[in-house]
């Protein structure tokens, strides 16, 4: 009986536990949700934007504000959170979200006072200006509107944001200066503004950012020196400066950056050493500086660095030898394209992890005993072309490199195929060219199911092409070599081949028809070959082709169309030379050679023709012929264009339209039964470089109109029956007697011939049969053959008086907008 007032107390003192609980989880809840003005301002931000499915970068078509709605806690909406104990909206995620439209000056978002994280990255603002009333987010901490298509300067107000400790504005369209006010943020440790348009110096107030820990500048247009203070930014990490246009000396306050792990200078115009009195960077993971013009030999330190995985100095003037590994962590180790000598150190064997090997293109000699990589059992890609090397490879004949992909052993003294690719089933290119392997093809090529790139171009390779090749490859260069018989394979339906090249062989028979099946075939070279068929017309239906080669063989009949609808629409190399080609010049193709017609190129800018497998680019080349003689050009633009047709047996009238393929480099009819008059229309061929219209029978005057041909370096007219007073005035004053010989009709300088009948002494220039006509000097450096992996271009060297494209053609380095492509492309895959 006592124990029931016990229970009853007990009982009382539970409930009114229980109601207190329940009334303090009642505040705390209504806390929670957040203000009717914070809603408010939400929604209406909302209604400021459509949503545009097609922009979005995930495979949902969902946008987060499809959940706020009216009536339900904004705190639960998606993309918001709120502070636990206020209420207030403290960040804002809409990442990826489909928004659409331009963000609008007074914006209902910036009434979120409190907001302490606003990521709207990946959206299309449409190329807005950052509004100015950002500087009311005063206790914003992390700002990321990268590839959201904001443009214009970064306003000074941003300094305001005096909180902020991460910046990501990467990959929109701001230009300019970046506000020296920024050095105010100094809080700030992450600060990344790559893939813009800066076109300033970069402000050394940036040294008054101390907790900095990464900073990336990258694929901008930013000048001058890295100022020296940046040195002073002792918490860096990361620091990313590629694909500028930075000059001078690397400054050696760099070497005070002793939390580097990762360090990008690539692909700008740093000149002079590497700095030697740099301290030892323990922590450095990545160091990039390929594609400056930096010079001298490689500091010590650089190979004892402990933890260095990724080591790339390609594409300078270093010289010199290179020291022993000390360190055995390196994955991708590019020294290629400098002028790096001795032997190649045998501590690589030692570099266990290394997955990636590029020595090509510098001066290293020696016996290399292929035995040395056998230690390198991750190895996938291993390039040592074009050096003075000469590789044995029958010591180990059962070395196997299992997981290798990509392989260039181009100019390596090769006499035979390396047996250490038989077994490496992954292989995805082997190039092989200009080597003495002798002999055919063997049969283990054929059981390569992923191989897409096979280049065996310049060997002493005969007998027939094998008919088993993989169906997996993309590109197949055979030319230079002794081949006979006819091309043996079939293309299959879904063929999915893009350069076919085989130029200089004995190859006889037909064109094979069931190449019309390579719907994605860009270049077809069969030149210098005993070919004989009629024009290949059934081509005209492959939409990509964009090089045509059917030079020096023995096709012959009309070249004509057969259907209506366009044809060639993308060629702009067509060469039929030195065949039996009769009847008129083909008028209704010349009608539809579209990209003849574009004098900008499809995209606006020059890339160069190659195709890509992974990481890495193959070039496509192209021979053409200079007064008898035949030159390899590595590396195609994709604005050269040229019509070759000589040695023939064309007639009839050149016809009115060439005047309209404006992109046209060079235009050779020469040697054919051509007549009637030149037409006045071909002096719309403003970018024209060359052009021989010699031995027919031409008649008429020489169309003044040629004068504005201001780019014209090489004109031949001679051997024809022209008459008349020769033009005057520009390119028309280079050219010497031997462009208008055997015109017994014309006068007037340089010809000796006066038009009023009276003699004029002979002219001062002296035209030289040679190909030094211009003082051009062809220096072969070595070139890949048609191979560039990572970048590679130029190894033409031409003195002053050269054509525009050669020398846009090898200038020793990529376009700036390719390399900023791929060097984005790159940046992007390691984020990811």
């Amino acid at each position: 009986m006592l124990s029931m007032p016990l229970c009853l107390i007990f009982l009382f003192l539970c409930l009114k536990t229980t109601f207190a609980s329940s009334l303090h989880a009642s505040s705390f809840s209504t806390a929670h949700l957040c203000s009717h003005e914070e809603a408010a301002a939400l929604l209406q931000f909302k209604t400021s934007f459509s949503i545009n499915y097609t922009i979005c970068y995930t495979e949902a078509n969902y946008s987060k504000t499809e959940s706020w709605k009216e009536g339900i806690d904004c705190c639960s909406w998606d993309g918001v959170s709120c502070d636990n104990v206020t209420g207030h909206v403290i960040a804002l995620d809409l990442s990826y979200d489909c928004l659409f439209d331009t963000f609008p000056p007074n914006n209902t978002l910036f009434l979120l006072k409190n907001l302490e994280s606003l990521d709207l990255a990946s959206n299309d603002f449409r190329l807005s200006k950052i509004p100015l009333e950002i500087n009311q987010f005063t206790r914003l901490k992390h700002l990321d509107i990268s590839s959201s298509r904001f443009s214009s300067q970064i306003p000074i107000e941003i300094a305001n944001l005096t909180q902020l400790t991460s910046l990501s504005l990467f990959n929109n369209q701001f230009f300019g200066l970046i506000p020296v006010s920024i050095g105010n943020l100094s809080q700030l440790t992450d600060l990344s503004l790559s893939l813009n348009n800066f076109n300033r110096q970069i402000p050394s107030s940036l040294a008054n950012l101390p907790q900095l820990a990464s900073l990336d500048l990258s694929n901008n247009q930013f000048f001058g020196p890295i100022p020296a203070s940046i040195g002073n930014l002792r918490q860096l990490t990361s620091l990313e400066l590629s694909c500028n246009n930075l000059s001078r000396q690397i400054p050696a306050s760099l070497a005070n950056l002793t939390q580097l792990g990762d360090l990008d200078l690539s692909n700008n115009q740093f000149s002079g050493p590497i700095p030697f009195h740099a301290i030892r960077f323990s922590k450095l993971r990545y160091l990039d500086l390929s594609y400056n013009l930096l010079n001298g030999t490689l500091p010590p330190w650089i190979f004892t660095l402990p933890l260095l995985d990724y080591l790339c100095l390609n594409h300078n003037q270093f010289q010199g030898q290179i020291n022993q590994f000390q360190q055995n962590s390196l994955i991708q180790l590019d020294l290629s394209n400098n002028k790096l000598q001795g032997s190649i150190p045998n501590s690589i064997a030692n570099l266990v992890n290394l997955s990636y090997l590029n020595l090509s293109s510098n001066h290293f000699s020696d016996l290399v005993e292929v035995d040395m990589f056998s230690t390198l059992q991750n190895l996938e890609t291993i390039f040592l072309s074009y050096n003075n090397l000469s590789l044995r490879m029958n010591v180990n004949a059962n070395l196997t490199l299992p997981k290798l992909t990509d392989v260039s052993l181009s100019s390596c003294n090769l006499s035979e195929f390396p047996n250490f690719i038989r077994h490496s089933n992954g292989l995805q290119s082997l190039m092989l060219c200009k080597n003495s392997i002798h002999g055919n093809i063997p049969e283990w090529i054929c059981e390569k199911d992923d191989l897409e790139i096979l280049d065996f171009s310049h060997n002493n390779l005969s007998r027939k092409i094998p008919n088993c090749l993989p169906k997996s490859l993309l590109v197949l260069n055979l030319q230079a070599n002794y081949f006979d018989g006819n091309v043996p394979f079939a293309f299959p339906k879904g063929c999915g081949l893009r350069n076919l090249n085989l130029h200089g062989n004995q190859i006889d028979g037909l064109l094979p028809r069931s190449l019309v099946n390579c719907r994605m075939l860009e270049v077809l070279d069969v030149g210098n070959n005993n070919m004989e068929d009629t024009f290949p017309h059934w081509l005209e239906s492959l939409p990509d082709l964009q090089v045509l080669v059917l030079r020096s063989n023995k096709f012959h009949g009309f070249v004509q169309s057969t259907k209506e609808s366009p044809s060639f629409p993308k060629l702009r190399v067509l060469d039929l030379s030195s065949n039996d080609f009769l009847g008129p010049l083909p008028l209704r193709y010349m009608e539809n050679f579209k990209s003849m017609m574009d004098p900008h190129g499809e995209d606006g800018s020059p890339e160069y023709m190659n195709v890509w497998t992974g990481a890495n680019s193959y070039q496509y080349s192209l021979v053409v012929t200079w007064k008898g003689f035949d030159y390899e050009l590595q590396g195609l633009l994709t604005i050269f264009s040229s019509i070759h047709l000589s040695n023939n047996m064309f007639e009839g009238e050149i016809p009115n339209v060439i005047g309209k393929l404006s992109s046209l480099k060079g235009l050779n009819l020469s040697h054919n039964n051509l007549t009637g008059q030149i037409p006045p229309s071909l002096g719309n061929l403003t970018n024209l470089e060359w052009s021989d219209l010699s031995s027919n029978e031409l008649a008429g005057k020489i169309p003044d109109e040629l004068v504005s041909l201001t780019q014209l370096f090489v004109l031949n007219l001679s051997n024809n029956h022209l008459v008349g007073h020769i033009p005057q005035g520009s390119q028309f004053n280079t050219f010497g007697n031997g462009s208008y010989e055997g015109n017994l009709g014309l006068c007037g300088i340089p010809l000796s011939k006066s038009c009023d009948g009276i003699g004029t002494p002979p002219s001062s220039f002296q035209e030289k049969d040679e190909l030094w006509r211009f003082g051009w000097r062809v220096v072969v450096l070595g070139y890949e053959c048609g191979v560039v992996f990572g970048l590679l271009m130029g190894y033409l060297v031409f003195r002053t008086g050269k054509p525009k494209w050669f020398g846009s053609l090898f200038d020793g380095r990529p376009s700036q907008s390719g390399r900023k492509m791929r060097q984005a492309r790159r940046l992007v895959q390691r984020r990811s």
